[in-house]
């Protein structure tokens, strides 16, 4: 079978420079590259043949003999016995073919070839793992600990994880390294957490202000009173009610709400007042309010 043209191998005319045969051996010889084109059985050939091509016409000895007597040059004279005929080509010159400059041979063929062997798989990041938890509404405002159990694999494990205060209904906390496992050897995922704020038996928040109903009676709406409220996390406080208060009417406690996230501020308490009329009337008690709804004008609101 007659030898393929040197020439017409490479795609170049048989004018064509040093500078433009060494372009086109670069280009060819990463196309045909066993890794880059696994599934073309020709390819292997293909790069024999661009190996051998380019040994030749790269020498300008070899070229000149090459160009005088075609394939049969090495028995032509001085020179020829630098090439065996049938013996291939010889070592691929890593210069020649990537330009040198210590180009990393995976960056050019998409981390499939280092050191002329398959590349192990990319260590990657295992994947996140989620995780919803209902915490008490008084952990949620001033903060702490809550242990969580979570499954890896066919054991469990306990975690204990930090509530900063004032953490919000939806919030999500992540625990680095607490996910799916690595891939290939790489880090394992993340646990991402999502906090539910449980409800309070008669605490509710509206951003950093703490809104709590106190409820009050006829007489210490009228003629003012001092009654204990409770807070959230110093126990009862003695608020003074002014005479002459009516339902809705709002008391503030300053600083004693849940602190912000963002400003790291306590926000306050509100204290809404509800004035609560007795349902059950004893008989004495039935006739003072009949006087006092006798004796006291009727307020009018228009």
């Amino acid at each position: 079978m007659n030898k393929r043209d040197y020439y017409d191998i490479l795609e170049v005319s048989r004018s064509a420079g040093a500078d433009e045969i060494k372009k086109a051996y670069r280009k060819l010889s990463r196309k045909y590259h066993p890794d880059m084109a696994p599934d073309d059985k020709s390819a292997d050939q293909k790069f024999k043949e661009v190996q051998e091509a380019y040994e030749v016409l790269r020498d300008e000895s070899k070229r000149k003999q090459y160009d005088q007597y075609g394939h049969s040059f090495q028995q032509a004279g001085p020179g020829g016995g630098h090439y065996q005929p049938g013996g291939g080509a010889g070592p691929v010159d890593m210069e020649d073919l990537f330009g040198g400059g210590g180009i990393d041979l995976g960056d050019l063929f998409g981390g499939a070839f280092r050191g002329g062997q398959r590349a192990q798989p990319r260590p990657q990041k295992g994947e996140s793992q989620r995780l919803q938890i209902e915490i008490p509404f008084h952990l949620a405002a001033v903060g702490g600990e809550y242990e969580v159990t979570i499954q890896k694999g066919s054991s469990s494990e306990r975690l204990t994880i930090k509530i900063p205060a004032g953490v919000n209904n939806g919030s999500v906390i992540r625990l680095s390294g607490q996910g799916g496992p690595g891939v290939h050897g790489g880090p394992a995922g993340d646990l991402l957490i999502t906090i539910k704020v449980g409800n309070h038996p008669y605490f509710k928040r509206d951003g950093s202000n703490l809104l709590l109903e106190v409820p009050i009676t006829l007489p210490e709406a009228a003629l003012g009173a001092k009654v204990d409220v409770p807070t959230l996390s110093e126990g009862e406080v003695t608020v003074t009610i002014p005479a002459g208060t009516s339902s809705g009417t709002k008391l503030r406690l300053r600083g004693k709400g849940i602190t912000d996230q963002k400003t790291k501020q306590p926000g306050d308490q509100i204290c809404s007042i509800k004035i609560v009329a007795p349902k059950d009337l004893s008989e004495q008690d039935r006739s003072l309010y009949e006087q006092i709804q006798q004796e006291a004008p009727r307020s009018k609101a228009w």
